[in-house]
This record gives C-alpha cells, structure tokens and sequence, in this order.
C-alpha cells in the first residue's frame, strides 16, 4: 500500500479521450449551430440556443429544458446497498424513505470531497445515485477500489474495510437492462403544465402539481417510462429532472419540446444553466466546493448534509477538523449592465481599507444583473455589506501596465467595482 493511501488521499488520474456527442447531439444540431457546441466533461454539449441571457430569463418567467444526459447515473442495490452507502456518503442515508432524495457528499478517508451527489432511495435496498459528470470515472473507480478493498476506509484502523458489496451498475449503460436512466431536467414555474400535458391521468397529474422538494415517483409520460424528480440546479422551486431510458431520451425530449409550445419553454445551454446556479447561489464542485482552495462543505454553506453525529462515514476523522473554519462562501450580487466589465472567477474581494479579504469563484451576467459568488474571510460576511472587487489582468498588456495576475490574501489593492453580499441561496 502506497504512502498516500495509508493517509487515506484517493489519486485518481483523469484520462483524457475525445469527446463524444450527447445522446440528444443531434436534436441540438437543429436548434442551433456546431459553433455553439462545446466539450463538457467528455461530452459534446450546446452551450447556448439563442441567448444565454434569454434562456436564462425563460427559467425564471416560464421554463426551460436542458440536456443532462451527461450526468453520471448509477444504481446501487441488493443486499447491504443501505449500509455501504451510510459509510461512502456523509448524510443518514437512514432516514430516507422510498420517493424521497438527499444530497450528500462523497468523501475519501483523509477528508478531501470526490463528489457531492443526489442519492435516491428506489426501494428497500435500491438506490439511484446522480454524479457529477465530471467526477463520473473517478467515482467508479472509488467505488470500485472500495469493494475490491484497495483503499484505507480510515486513517485510524487502516485494517478496517467494508462489510458489504451491494451491486453497482452504471445506469447510462444500456447493457444494464430495461430500467437504464439518463437525465433530462424542465426548470421554472411553468414545468408542472408542460409535464400534464403529457398525461390524461388525473392521479398523475394530481402527482405532479403536488409533488415537493427532493420527492419523486415513478409513472409514464406519453407512453413513456419516467422518474419525475423534484430536484435541479437552477434554483426554481418548480423544477423538475425526468430521468428516462437512454433509448427514450430522443422521444422523451421531442414530446417536452411539444407540449411546451404554448408555456414559454425554451432549449437551454450550458451557459444559462451556469448562469442559474450562480444567482441561485449553488455550488459547483470545483468552484465553491474542492477546487484550488480546497473548500469544505461547512465553508461552502453546506455543512448540513455532513452528518458527524453518524457513528462512521469515510472522511468523518478528517472532515470534523474543518468545522471551525475562517472562510466562506457568500453571494453577491454585483455591477452589470452595457459598459462594465464583468467580474471573473479569481478577482480578488476587498474590504473597506483596499485589503483582499477573499476571490470570486464564480461570476454571471444576465442583462442588468450580475452575480458572483466568492470565498471569503467570514468576518465579513454579513448580508448587505459592501465590498470591493480588484480585477485580475486579462491581457499581456494589462500585465505590462501593473496589473496584478494573482493576489493574496492581505494585498493592499485598489477597487474597482463593487459587490453587495445576499442572502446565501435563492428560490424562484
């Protein structure tokens, strides 16, 4: 065993490959120009339709569907499937009940996060699991090197391992059978009558209005086979992701696109779906979670769905070190509009004495309105607090007038837009 398992770090080397179309490449190619399309995590992905900023308000005023069968699906389940999941997940995977869904965190025993995912509890010892599509390999092979027993499970019994191996099965995979899922989301307050146009039943119907957050059911959509999910990444509290059978995606998505003509439901892209999350104030992995400033869960706001009160998850030893913490993630909401420079992921924050107190990890601009959010020293973040923005030079020239290409935290620099922190997340 290696010295960086014996820590309990997994290292896991992405491998890069060509990517590939979406399962839905070619219905985008009529919306929209190969231009437009874009790699994303190994998939060939529109990144916008017709505007960012006009998909961006369709999921605010009407709705919009998305293309997530990039996401990562898979099934855990059979005997022992409730207990594995407890110890690989921080949140009581217990206290699920069948139709209902929880976000959690997947972390490795020297407390670093490999994902945070959706865990859907199917059945008694029948879970679904969406993953990040970037982090999709990576947590095949966690999970593989975790039933194979190759990996240090907790840094204080290096000998300790897990009881139990449950089946998992890649659920994008068709060779996986009849109930294969693949993801396609319809978010904003139109989406409940876009989905009853799809059925005459009045029970399903009566399902689909009344269903809340993190709860889904299992019915049929135009004669298709379908998981309605309350759940999504754009901070409408209407919004819903219906996971279907690869081989139905293009039927599915077609029938959505149909019955969505007289609610305002518009194609959207990689660009509003960042766009969204932002003014929503959700996380990214990479951004406001991990990423090079190695965010932790409590820092990002989400120290709620890392249980430490469990007995055991792997991680907990390492993570409960990181509960009291000197940085967080707030959101702002930031100067836009014709004429002004947007603010980038890296800009650095300042307080009142011109002092960097933080970065921005993720910034957008919708119209008039902009949004950011940024990691910083949490004695400053209180809600309706001013704060300054540096930028970062974007040029070879801007470097060669003085500007700064990094900053640290203490910099004395000088403001040049400003930023107003909100409240943390959104609903719309």
């Amino acid at each position: 065993m290696t010295e960086k398992q014996y820590t309990g770090q997994f290292h896991y080397e992405v491998t890069e490959a060509e990517p590939r179309p979406s399962l839905l490449y070619q219905r985008h190619l009529r919306l929209t120009k190969r231009s437009r399309m874009a790699n994303f995590a190994g998939y060939i992905m529109p990144l916008w339709y017709s505007t960012p900023s006009k998909e961006h308000q369709a999921v605010r005023r009407a709705a919009g569907i998305f293309d997530c069968t990039h996401m990562a699906v898979l099934e855990v389940a059979g005997p022992g499937s409730t207990e594995f999941l407890h110890a690989v997940t921080s949140n009581d995977i217990k206290k699920l009940i069948d139709g209902k869904a929880q976000y959690s965190f997947v972390f490795d025993a020297a407390g670093n996060i490999l994902d945070d995912i959706i865990v859907y509890r199917r059945g008694d010892e029948q879970y679904m699991l969406v993953v990040n599509a970037a982090n999709e390999s990576k947590i095949k092979a966690y999970f593989n090197a975790l039933q194979n027993r190759r990996v240090v499970i907790d840094t204080e019994t290096p000998e300790k391992q897990l009881e139990h191996q449950p089946r998992i099965r890649d659920m994008k995979d068709t060779f996986a059978g009849k109930d294969c899922r693949v993801d396609i989301a319809v978010q904003g307050p139109t989406t409940n009558a876009i989905l009853c146009r799809l059925s005459d039943d009045l029970q399903i119907r009566e399902k689909i209005n009344s269903l809340t957050a993190f709860r889904f059911f299992e019915t049929e959509l135009d004669g298709i086979n379908c998981i309605i999910s309350r759940t999504g990444y754009s901070g409408s509290s209407t919004g819903v992701e219906v996971f279907v059978h690869p081989e139905k995606a293009v039927k599915l998505w077609d029938a959505l696109m149909e019955a969505g003509k007289n609610f305002g439901l518009e194609p959207c892209g990689l660009a509003s779906r960042d766009s969204l999350r932002i003014e929503a104030g959700l996380p990214l992995y990479g951004h406001e979670l991990n990423g090079k400033h190695d965010i932790s869960p409590f820092e990002a706001g989400y120290g709620w769905a890392v249980k430490l009160r469990k007995r055991f998850f792997i991680g907990k030893n390492q993570i409960k070190k990181r509960k009291n913490y000197k940085m967080q993630i707030v959101r702002l909401q930031t100067v836009s509009g014709k004429g002004t420079r947007p603010v980038r992921a890296d800009d650095a924050v300042l307080n009142s004495k011109g002092e960097c107190i933080g970065w921005i990890t993720s910034a957008a601009a919708v119209d008039s309105d902009g949004f950011a959010q940024a990691y910083i020293d949490k004695k400053y973040a209180e809600e309706k607090k001013h704060l300054g923005i540096y930028y970062l030079a974007r040029s070879k020239r801007q470097v060669e007038q003085g500007k700064k290409t990094s900053a640290d935290l203490g910099d004395k620099l000088e403001s040049e837009t400003h930023g107003t922190i909100v409240s943390r997340s959104a609903k719309f």
